[in-house]
């Protein structure tokens, strides 16, 4: 068994600006697991607002070392379980490891993932593109610069309302608001009457991730959808959203990979929740796993490698309004020659 790591940083197209700060470029990890025979690609990205760093990434999944080379022949499940009461602390550099084990093991089997779970990927969900928090007039360059039938708009300011209503003048595509907790519980029912009037198709996370008597108001009185974020990171908290929002997205590296991302899928379904999963802004290694979830979703927010300069990897890309499977086995990322 071998452990590898191999970090970027990848450069943004634009500057990314959403209520928690701004930046223009993403520090990225990837973790390569071989056998001997095959080697899988995972990723998780350094977040400060989360206080994670590829280095404490390197350093919790290094230590482990010993433990993986015992294990490498069980299945990635069974190292989850393993893996996880040392790197619970550490979910993101959980989801690399997790992510790379899953490829590992559908190379091993012959298989992509998808295939492997009896997915069929014929009918399957596209992402949306996001514009993030600019001014209006970079915003709109934003969309007439990448046409796409589904936008993701992130908000958060005093004028919220009208920089949609702004940005609606500039394209009939369907956009879905995230405020990334920004609005109160009153806010947020008077700008969804607005909104719903602007062709948007839900609001993503709109209150602070504790307001839980906040979102009980609102899942009452709202008019469009709500969709958990912030407020739904990990198994547990999928049950609490039930009754506060209609659906919830889950970012697999909040969560701590495939592994709990599919339960918490199938806990959502069973509670009559949407289910979106999430990106934050990987390259195409990171979004190749969350394409292989895609026809377990009702909306899916994969659009990180269309976000940069520079990706690092082959694999699941979205291109022409579709997403384009590779044929290869795992999650079908390969990493490009450096």
């Amino acid at each position: 068994m071998k452990l590898e790591f191999h970090p970027y940083k990848l450069e943004l197209k634009n500057t990314f600006t959403i209520s928690h700060g701004s930046r223009d470029f993403q520090p990225t990890l990837i973790v390569a697991v071989s056998d001997g025979g095959s080697t899988g690609y995972g990723e998780a990205t350094a977040t400060s607002y989360y206080g994670v760093s590829i280095e404490k990434m390197q350093e919790d999944i290094k230590k482990l070392e010993p433990l993986l080379a015992k294990n490498i022949h069980k299945t990635p499940e069974e190292i989850w379980e393993l893996t996880w009461p040392k790197l619970k602390q550490n979910p993101f550099a959980q989801c690399a490891l997790d992510i790379a084990l899953h490829d590992l093991h559908g190379k091993r089997n012959g298989q992509p993932l998808y295939k492997m779970w009896g997915l069929d990927i014929s009918n399957i969900p596209l992402t949306n593109y996001t514009i993030g928090i600019d001014t209006v007039e970079k915003m709109v360059q934003k969309i007439e610069d990448f046409p796409w039938p589904l936008y993701k708009i992130k908000l958060g300011t005093e004028d919220d309302v009208a920089i949609v209503r702004e940005l609606r003048k500039h394209t009939d595509s369907v956009f879905r608001v995230d405020a990334n907790a920004a609005w109160t519980a009153e806010q947020a029912i008077e700008n969804a009457k607005a909104l719903k009037d602007l062709n948007v198709e839900f609001l993503e996370q709109p209150l602070k991730a504790d307001d839980w008597e906040g979102m009980k108001k609102l899942y009452k009185e709202s008019v469009l959808p709500l969709i958990a974020d912030e407020s739904c990171i990990e198994e547990s908290d999928v049950q609490k959203c039930a009754g506060h929002f209609h659906g919830i997205n889950i970012k697999l590296t909040k969560c701590g990979g495939l592994t709990p991302g599919k339960r918490m899928i199938e806990a959502g379904k069973k509670l009559g929740l949407k289910v979106m999963v999430g990106c934050m802004t990987e390259s195409t290694v990171g979004i190749s796993a969350i394409a292989q979830l895609l026809p377990l979703l009702d909306y899916v927010d994969m659009d990180g490698g269309l976000l940069i300069k520079n990706d690092i990897a082959d694999g699941v890309k979205v291109y022409d309004e579709k997403v384009h499977f590779p044929d290869r086995n795992g999650t079908g990322a390969e990493l490009y020659e450096k």
